[in-house]
């Protein structure tokens, strides 16, 4: 899945959100799970990938130009599908503090905090990092900043259900776009919003983004994992694309069990970042 469809999917989980908030939908069994361990699978190949480039640096050995084409998609992914991150977070906190309950947001706010740390190393390699041309790290700011404003803009939509200011990259800026928003929630008004935010969300990023995505499996799961948690309708009245909605279906343990594996044969120990929850499973 490509990291564009991860924005799609950050656009509907904001303007759907509120709907899954104010639900009486349970969670699915595993859902949780599987978000927590793809994205965690994904995180350790990035800061992997981040390594071997820093390596390479320090032993004089890295081939600039080929070594840093490699990298940029990477860079990107980790600054577009943040988000999605900051978005399903933000989703998370409101469902559980309508039913004061701890069902998604522990998960949530853990991938939430570590995603931060690796948008900080990529910012670094951004400044710092061989064979980043000015036109490069130019290109790349205007990237990261067209990315903040969105999901400053994404996140109004959640704004009246929780506290939006700790997930957003200026509070005041999703503040205002909040004020903004018409209060009307009627299907139709629903669903214009929707048409309308995803136009534009894929022109702003229609050839800003490279066309391959380095984690395409695991972005395929995490986005299965995310629409596990909406029921049937908001697919049938919004018009979801249809991978999307295939890979909803194929959301099943046996996916979870191989990205565990994955996890095992890192150098870290699993039982140092599983959380509590899951440990004994």
């Amino acid at each position: 899945m490509h990291t564009r469809e991860l924005l799609e999917l950050a656009a509907l989980v904001a303007v759907q959100g509120p709907t899954l908030i104010e639900s009486d939908w349970p969670v699915p069994a595993g859902s949780s799970t599987q978000y927590w361990t793809a994205s965690r699978c994904r995180l350790d190949r990035w800061s992997r990938a981040l390594r071997r480039y820093g390596a390479a640096t320090t032993a004089g050995e890295l081939e600039t130009a080929r070594n840093w084409t490699r990298l940029r998609p990477l860079l990107e992914e980790i600054l577009a599908s943040e988000i999605l991150t900051r978005l399903w977070t933000a989703v998370s906190a409101a469902y559980d503090q309508r039913r004061d309950a701890a069902e998604l947001e522990p998960i949530a706010r853990s991938i939430f905090v570590s995603h931060l740390d690796a948008r900080n190393r990529a910012l670094h390699v951004m400044v710092y990092g061989p064979g980043c041309d000015m036109a490069e790290a130019v290109a790349l700011n205007r990237l990261r900043r067209r990315i903040e404003r969105w999901c400053d803009m994404l996140l109004a939509h959640i704004a009246p259900h929780t506290d939006i200011s700790e997930f957003a990259f200026d509070p005041e800026r999703a503040r205002q776009f909040a004020d903004d928003l018409a209060c009307d929630r009627s299907p139709s008004a629903i669903e214009l919003t929707w048409q309308l935010v995803l136009a534009t969300l894929r022109a702003a990023f229609q050839t800003s983004l490279a066309d391959r995505s380095p984690n395409a499996d695991l972005n395929q799961r995490i986005a299965s994992s995310v629409l596990a948690l909406f029921n049937n309708d908001v697919f049938d009245s919004l018009g979801l694309p249809k991978s999307l909605w295939l890979e909803r279906l194929s959301h099943t343990a046996t996916d979870t069990q191989g990205l565990l594996d994955e996890l095992f044969a890192l150098d870290a120990p699993l039982s140092n970042r599983l959380p509590e929850r899951y440990r004994s499973q």
